[in-house]
């Protein structure tokens, strides 16, 4: 796809640009009706909200360039199409966890679809001490089904190389996960920042060579392990919720990759959030309750991932690995249950090392989180974030030690208390 032909919407052009489109006219009512409003507020796209005399849509068109950086970074509109393909398969792999597609033009790099309400961005909600009923439940069933359908231990040999060939492709997308996540953070990159007083901790990370080498492994991993096909940008900003009900969005970032990584990335989001509480207090530990809370549902999404995962091992391992002709069919089911346990061991190890490595790029890169950034005391923020980052050097570099979720929940809660400035 090339930018020949595309012509970026606007509220007072997408009326007239894409008021024809049946599905659109069946579900918001006719054009003239349509009130228009861009409520886009992340790194990359466009995002408009139609309103209509029948209902609502989300209109999401890619820009030829990272809008939070200006035109100065050219990106590619062909993100749109590996969004698309991405949400059409988690929809088909965990029904009901995404919006539902209505529409896709290619050459224009659109997306249209439902509008998700009364939700809210999970991120948004968490920073105002807003809890959700079952959020672990629901993002480990994600993660896990999601994960083990899109991998060769449930999808045939073709279907698994032809969506593999197809993500491929999403090569601008990577470079910048493979840039921004894994090695910008430990070097002086011309785009990174950091709050102000974290100059310390932040010359020490960068002095720890163990780190270094840390970092580049699991880039390694990310770049030459294709296990499955992750949603590549999975945190509290790619969720929308109520306080009953969430569903994931914005999986440009999709391609091959680790299992362990959209968990790990996940997992490091709510940890940061748990970190970020005590900036956001009104009176001192008034946040308290909240900490637990999300400590809880870091425990809970872990939790439930394993015994989703291993459920789904159990009915719905039809692929090329760890065939049942190897195992049960042959009365080794003590066997298989044995190679799930050493698939879990290294999945885990792998979301510890993603989870710590998202702490870093979160504070020392490029894209930081309304987590840290709404606190307005700059003094506070840096303490937040501090210990947040102490946390992900234990994390990247005890990975392969650590024995439980608990352990890193008990990790969490020591650290709040430490000042590690």
């Amino acid at each position: 796809m090339t930018a020949q032909g595309y012509v970026a919407l606007t509220p007072d052009s997408l009326p007239g640009r894409l008021g024809a489109l049946s599905v659109l006219r069946d579900r918001v009512g006719p054009s003239d009706s349509w009130h228009v409003r861009e409520v886009g507020d992340g790194n990359l796209n466009l995002v408009f909200i139609v309103t209509g005399s029948a209902g609502q849509a989300v209109v999401k068109q890619a820009l030829p360039y990272v809008r939070l950086v200006g035109e100065s970074w050219p990106l590619p509109l062909k993100r749109s199409f590996f969004e698309y393909n991405a949400l059409i398969r988690q929809e088909a792999r965990d029904p009901g966890s995404v919006p539902a597609v209505w529409h896709f033009d290619e050459a224009q790099a659109i997306v249209v679809m439902e509008f998700l309400a009364p939700h809210v961005i999970l991120r948004q909600a968490l920073i105002a001490g807003r809890r959700v009923t079952g959020l672990g439940q629901r993002l480990g069933q994600f993660c896990a089904r999601t994960l083990f359908r899109g991998s060769d231990l449930s999808m045939t040999a073709a279907a698994r190389k032809a969506d593999l060939a197809l993500f491929a492709g999403n090569v601008e997308l990577c470079d910048i996960t493979e840039n921004l996540v894994f090695s910008d953070p430990y070097f002086d990159a011309p785009m990174n920042r950091h709050t102000p007083g974290l100059e310390g901790i932040v010359a020490r990370l960068r002095a720890d060579l163990s780190l270094k080498v840390a970092a580049q492994h699991l880039k390694l991993a990310f770049t030459s392990r294709a296990e499955t096909m992750l949603h590549g940008d999975l945190h509290t900003g790619s969720i929308m919720v109520t306080d009953t009900e969430a569903k994931v969005i914005d999986p440009e970032f999709a391609t091959y990759g680790p299992i362990g990584f959209d968990v790990g990335m996940l997992i490091a989001n709510f940890l940061m959030a748990h970190f970020s509480q005590p900036g956001h207090e009104a009176t001192p530990g008034d946040r308290a309750g909240q900490q637990d809370w999300l400590l809880s549902v870091v425990e809970t999404i872990w939790q439930v991932f394993v015994a989703e995962f291993s459920h789904l091992w159990r009915t719905e391992r039809r692929g090329i690995l760890y065939q049942a002709s190897l195992y049960e069919d042959q009365g080794h089911g003590l066997a298989a249950e044995q190679a799930l346990a050493d698939l879990l061991g290294r999945i885990w190890a792998d979301t510890l090392g993603f989870c710590g490595i998202e702490m870093h790029r979160r504070i020392l890169g490029l894209a930081h989180n309304a987590d840290f950034e709404r606190i307005e005391d700059e003094g506070r923020r840096a303490a937040c974030e501090a210990r947040a980052l102490a946390m992900g050097r234990q994390l990247m570099l005890g990975a392969g030690a650590l024995p439980g979720i608990g352990t890193v929940t008990a990790m969490a809660r020591r650290m709040d208390k430490e000042d590690h400035l």
